[in-house]
């Protein structure tokens, strides 16, 4: 039985969504592709930016076999393996998904 996790993409600046330069935008949409790709696998519930007034960042809510799984798919993401973003993780357990 799959679990779920949370998974909280923490940018390197507060400004970064309006001031990226060129090489940090070509690295975004990588992690855009790659999350994508998640989705389309039936991995990843949901992601997108969060709009939060002290600065954007990123949510991932993802189906994984284990935290080790978990763990993997956040290392294989773009961003994550560039250096650019941090990442936490956070267990969870989806009560409700609207259908």
């Amino acid at each position: 039985m799959k679990k779920q996790f949370l998974l909280k993409l923490i940018p390197p600046r507060s400004t970064f969504a309006g001031d990226m330069s060129e090489t940090e935008r070509e690295i975004m949409n990588e992690h855009i592709d790659y999350w994508k790709g998640l989705t389309d696998k039936g991995i990843a519930v949901v992601f997108g930016p969060v709009l939060d007034p002290k600065g954007p960042w990123g949510l991932g809510i993802i189906e994984a076999e284990d935290e080790d799984h978990a763990n993997t798919i956040a290392a294989n993401d773009p961003s994550i393996k560039s250096g650019l973003n941090k990442i936490e993780i956070y267990p969870m357990r989806i009560g409700m998904v609207r259908r």
